[in-house]
């Protein structure tokens, strides 16, 4: 037993330190790109106009973090978010956030998250042809799933989302080794762009420079994150 307790100890510890090291990485990095960006003034898309953006494959949801690796990519999130100068408008976590972010960047409410949805499952019928290839499912089924309240978006409904508002759809996200993946509409000039954050897979926030943050109002609200 003493044994079992010991290397329990030392494997603890051992992931601890291995941890510890992930996160002064993403501050030594944080603090580099901050003092490199400083200087610049402007738009979000102007930030990260030197950042090449990971090329987007439209996928659905398949891995999902435990809670241990979720945490640690939040606060990398967070720190990006700090070193970009950006605000988060959170939107609750109720299988509808990716509709919901989407409805703030294009309507600034979260409240046309149903329009959003109806919209990009219009979408993804009427042009099967674009996206069924990336879904390994019947596509049918899987269009009329994405058609219910609370079921989660994926990579392929932004894509989706980037053809039928001919927007260019930005993600912040909090992987260790994809900080930005761009989503462009596949036959069209984008006439807007939609900034979010992506964290760990499991939620979606709408994105702002912190002197275009939308003002906050009174009342309690549901939220995905205190």
């Amino acid at each position: 037993m003493k044994n079992e307790a010991s290397s329990v100890n030392e494997y603890s510890s051992a992931a601890s330190t291995s941890s510890q090291h992930e996160v002064e990485d993403d501050k030594m990095i944080a603090i580099v790109l901050s003092e490199e960006y400083d200087k610049l003034d402007g738009r979000v898309g102007q930030c990260l106009s030197t950042l090449a953006p990971v090329p987007h494959v439209p996928r659905i949801n398949s891995y999902i973090p435990d809670s241990s690796d979720a945490t640690l990519d939040y606060q990398r999130l967070l720190q990006r978010l700090t070193v970009y100068g950006l605000y988060e408008v959170k939107v609750s976590g109720d299988g509808n956030c990716q509709f919901r972010a989407l409805s703030d960047q294009i309507y600034r409410s979260s409240e046309y998250h149903k329009h959003i949805r109806k919209e990009v499952v219009k979408q993804l019928k009427d042009c099967h042809a674009l996206y069924e290839g990336y879904v390994p499912m019947n596509y049918n089924r899987y269009y009329k799933k994405m058609a219910k309240s609370g079921e989660w978006g994926d990579h392929v409904t932004l894509q989706a989302a980037a053809d039928k508002f001919a927007a260019k759809i930005c993600l912040l996200t909090s992987f260790r080794d994809t900080c930005f993946i761009e989503i462009l509409p596949q036959h069209q000039t984008p006439t807007r762009e939609i900034w979010l954050s992506f964290w760990s897979e499991v939620h979606y926030n709408s994105l702002y420079e912190l002197r275009d943050a939308p003002v906050k109002h009174a009342g309690r609200r549901k939220h995905w994150l205190f």
